[in-house]
């Protein structure tokens, strides 16, 4: 007999909420509502994202790298406000009932609400084609939330992790591994990005503007520049952090084109003052410096010196091909 709403939520999501929660949730899953209680002297950063069957993942996605696809692609957005993770509302749209699926998937979602420090706190449930949304809040101190505008001229670019991984793994789902000795990584970066929480939280204070990698460095990059005035940059190519295992599996050319335009690697791009740049080495995640802020409005790509293009700018979701 398949379950009903409310039993399905009972039997499958308050417990993890019973075991992510903290002070701050003064009741949480199983009312109309949630009642919270913000720290004083934080402003509530909010966020929420979407994924779709279909769009966002393949029909035969398990529902443990779903559970981290989704957490990871939205608290990365609090890791670039400079945000505490707190507090995570779901909404599933579901075609059944699966009882497997749903401790699976559960079971998994508790697990990274443990790693992030992020309490469920509610949602809802309904029938229909697989579809997930996940709204994230998290604590920012007073004014001090890491924003796209904010870069200034002179700025360096930096960048966390390594760029182009997920597009490695998603084209070895598409299309098959060539060469599947880094089959495994590759797909890993796709399945589970890493929000960087902490990275975020280093920068505040010291970056001038902030972004994660969604959409594709080009395009992600090109919001914080129209932000902050219709400023340009500058980047250089060979500096982009790109994994050798993506270079070994597709070659540098296609591996540097998809660190540009690849999309989903849930990386950090920001801008920091040059000032700042001491700042680096003591950082809790690896960090690239891959260009500067110009006041010309344009943005331009060198290879060792010397000026070249690259094809695409980055995935839109309403883009018409």
């Amino acid at each position: 007999m398949p379950l009903g709403e409310f039993e399905l939520i009972q039997r499958y999501f308050a417990q993890v909420s019973e075991a992510s929660s903290d002070a701050s949730v003064a009741l949480g899953v199983g009312d109309d509502c949630a009642l919270l209680n913000l720290p004083e002297g934080q402003q509530l950063a909010v966020s929420i994202d979407t994924l779709v069957e279909g769009t966002h993942f393949l029909p035969d996605i398990q529902p443990e790298q779903l559970a981290d696809r989704l957490m990871g692609s939205t608290v990365s957005d609090l890791a670039a406000m400079g945000a505490r993770p707190a507090w995570l509302t779901l909404a599933l749209t579901l075609p059944q009932t699966d009882a497997d699926w749903l401790k699976r998937f559960s079971s998994q979602l508790g697990i990274r609400c443990q790693e992030y420090s992020i309490a469920l706190i509610g949602g809802d449930t309904t029938r229909g084609p697989l579809a997930l949304s996940a709204q994230v809040h998290g604590f920012v101190p007073q004014g001090k939330g890491l924003c796209r505008h904010g870069a200034k001229p002179g700025d360096i670019i930096c960048v966390s992790g390594n760029l182009g991984d997920s597009r490695g793994g998603l084209e070895g789902l598409l299309n098959g591994f060539a060469n599947e000795t880094h089959a495994e990584y590759l797909l890993k970066r796709f399945y589970s990005p890493v929000p960087r929480i902490g990275l975020g939280q280093s920068l505040v204070g010291s970056a001038s503007s902030c972004v994660d990698i969604s959409d594709g460095l080009l395009s992600d990059l090109a919001h914080i520049l129209k932000a902050s005035g219709n400023l340009g940059a500058r980047l250089q190519i060979e500096a982009l952090p790109i994994s050798s295992q993506l270079v070994d599996t597709y070659g540098e050319q296609q591996a540097q084109q998809w660190a540009l335009t690849g999309g989903e690697d849930f990386e950090l791009c920001f801008t920091l003052p040059p000032e700042h740049l001491a700042l680096i080495p003591s950082l809790p995640t690896s960090v690239a410096v891959i260009g500067k802020v110009t006041e010309e409005s344009e943005l331009s790509l060198f290879l060792r010196g010397e000026a070249c293009e690259i094809a695409g700018s980055g995935y839109d979701h309403f883009h018409q091909s």
